[in-house]
């Protein structure tokens, strides 16, 4: 299934060779076509990952913690399982009734807690009162998303944790509502960012 590029391609390996043949007609006694059984496949998927992601999260202390746990989880979900994730961006998404599908609404679910925290964060006074949490949401999962392709073709790899720790790096420090007192620490600060930003660059440019 790693290999496979759409749903019509993907069914065959959803089964072991062992479960070929008359597994086929035993299965489609339950699902109306293909593509119906990879969407359930994905729902379950989706179902799995966000009970353990809820359960997990609940003890997770500290703005910075929370989103650095999402991003890794997320990037971990996509290295486990690169051919379901692989499916969702490329087969599932893009369809005319995806807005309408359960998967979308369990996606919606699974990126709102990204929405939930940064709100938090404003609200707390931790982050910039200006800042959209749902501009954050898209421009995570849309990094991850551009960061993890060339793993996705087969055409490289990426590192879980080195790429979680960059990218939350990058958006605490982009965020953050602290303002420097002095011309000193704003240049402190603008280091800090330009390095971050040039340190995440670098790993995306080794995809």
């Amino acid at each position: 299934m790693a290999a496979s590029d759409s749903h019509e391609n993907a069914f065959p390996l959803l089964l072991r060779d062992g479960e070929r043949g008359d597994s086929y007609r035993r299965i489609y006694r339950f699902f109306s076509n293909k593509r119906d059984l990879i969407e359930k496949v994905v729902e379950q998927w989706y179902v799995e990952t966000l009970q353990e992601y809820s359960a997990q999260f609940v003890g997770i202390r500290g703005v910075r913690n929370q989103l650095r746990f999402i991003i890794h989880h997320h990037l971990n979900s996509i290295k486990k399982e690169p051919a379901l994730s692989r499916i969702v961006f490329l087969e599932l998404r893009p369809a005319e009734n995806y807005r309408s599908s359960r998967i979308f609404t369990l996606n919606q679910a699974y990126t709102q807690r990204v929405v939930e925290v940064v709100r938090a964060a404003v609200a707390s006074g931790e982050f910039r009162s200006e800042v959209s949490a749902t501009l954050v949401r898209d421009m995570i999962f849309g990094g991850i998303e551009h960061r993890v392709w060339a793993f996705l073709r087969n055409e490289g790899d990426f590192h879980a944790v080195q790429t979680a720790d960059a990218i939350t790096d990058f958006i605490c420090a982009a965020l953050s509502a602290g303002r420097p007192e002095t011309a000193d620490a704003m240049d402190t600060a603008l280091s800090r960012i330009e390095t971050t930003a040039e340190r995440f660059e670098r790993m995306l440019a080794k995809r």
